[in-house]
């Protein structure tokens, strides 16, 4: 294999990769035994054909696509790493020579790592965040654990009231006419949530168990489905059932049931001391994204279109697996939100951007202070996940591979540097 590279403007380069002709030649013929299965050649049975014949019958390039799909790969990798060169995104690939006998010739266009310019990165002066827990969050949290620990009561005395649970039937019209996805039956709908359009929960307060009634709505401008959007619409309502919430009385009889203490103070107490740890961990969080904010702010660095390109193309697959998880694919996201793959890249493209330049700025912050990470401190890190994941280091370590091991290594280098930045920074 033979390798040119040519660097380009706003830290693009191009590899022109020649891969000799019998290792092509190889491929082609793995490519054969791969599909030959697929073909129909009339005197010889399925799979038996032999290459030659299948060529002569699908033309000479028949199996081209997929030797060259076998050859860039392992070619790119080898010319990648012995190019040197630092590259971050995926390869923009351009066949320039393909056929049998001769080399086969492609070159492959990718980003290169920005040198990044540190503006001045110690004693930033920042806004210090504080941890401040009040009266109010204690009741907050208090309210909210009371709500968990709430029960749904039936109502038959009374009319609907807002905060009440109700249990409806209902269908809509526009212009006289059911849409799809307007009808429902034992809905639960909370009043006073806002998860119906317009004023639909506010239009059934005052209704009773039984009562039918209209329930006139405007859908939004920008809704989700363009055949409703902006349209006035009719629901024919029937009230099946109004629930409310009953809430348990905060006293000392609620503090055991919820907790380990006997008292209500006592539970205050120990509800005040966590949300204290919680908000210092946030103040602290807030307080390092501040001191790396202000140092970014102060660095320069010219990202390659391609190397954000990337950022966004693995955000968005991330956000693909998280949804999937919740038992959502992308694809239904889409539908449902009215969204498309690039007004989703164009959303996510500032944060791709704030991502990159962070990583660069403190990756070059760790090299100018001569930040190390020992091998020590990176088996530590393993045998802490591996005990939290109940498997042996060694088995974590071998199942990550050296590659993921070398990006822990990086990582653990990275958020040194920013603990470097915080104990340098000013805080005030």
């Amino acid at each position: 294999m033979s390798l040119q590279v040519e660097k380009l403007e706003k830290n693009m380069a191009k590899l022109t990769i020649e891969v000799p002709a019998e290792k092509f030649v190889e491929a082609i013929k793995k490519a054969y035994n791969k599909n030959k299965n697929s073909f129909n050649v009339p005197g010889f049975r399925k799979g038996k054909a032999p290459q030659a014949m299948i060529e002569k019958m699908y033309g000479v390039g028949i199996f081209y696509e997929d030797a060259a799909n076998e050859v860039i790969p392992y070619s790119f990798d080898e010319a990648a790493k012995e190019s040197g060169l630092d590259i971050v995104s995926r390869p923009e690939i351009d066949v320039q020579q393909m056929e049998k006998g001769k080399d086969f010739i492609y070159t492959a266009t990718v980003a290169l790592k920005p040198e990044v310019t540190l503006g001045e990165y110690k004693g930033v002066e920042v806004e210090k965040a504080e941890a401040v827990v009040t009266d109010e969050d204690v009741e907050k949290e208090l309210k909210k654990v009371q709500d968990q620990n709430s029960r749904l009561v039936s109502v038959t005395d009374r009319p609907v009231a807002d905060g009440d649970q109700v249990i409806i039937n209902f269908e809509g019209f526009i212009d006289g006419k059911a849409f799809d996805g307007g009808k429902g039956e034992d809905y639960p709908l909370v009043i006073g949530s806002h998860s119906f359009i317009d004023t639909f929960e506010d239009q059934l307060i005052g209704k009773n168990v039984g009562d039918e009634c209209e329930v006139n709505v405007t859908f939004p401008t920008e809704y989700h489905a363009d055949n409703l959007a902006g349209k006035p619409a009719v629901f024919n309502v029937k009230i099946n059932e109004i629930k409310f919430k009953e809430l348990p009385e905060l006293n000392d009889e609620f503090a055991e049931e919820v907790s380990e203490f006997d008292t209500l103070e006592a539970y205050k107490e120990d509800v005040k001391k966590k949300l204290a740890e919680t908000k210092e961990k946030q103040a602290a969080t807030e307080n390092e994204n501040r001191v790396v904010e202000k140092v970014v702010e102060a660095s320069s660095m010219d990202i390659p279109e391609a190397m954000i390109d990337t950022q966004v193309n693995n955000m968005i697959n991330d956000y693909a697996r998280r949804m999937q998880s919740q038992g959502i694919s992308l694809d239904d996201y889409m539908k449902y939100t009215g969204m498309t793959v690039d007004n989703l890249k164009e959303q996510m493209k500032p944060q791709a951007v704030k991502r990159i330049q962070t990583r660069l700025v403190l990756e070059a912050i760790a090299k100018a202070e001569n930040i190390q990470v020992s091998d020590e401190a990176v088996e530590g890190e393993i045998a802490g996940m591996a005990a939290a994941y109940k498997m042996e280091a060694d088995q974590l370590k071998e199942y990550m591979g050296e590659a993921e091991v070398a990006h822990m290594k990086e990582d653990m280098a990275v958020q040194s540097a920013v603990d470097f930045l915080v104990a340098e920074a000013k805080l005030v």
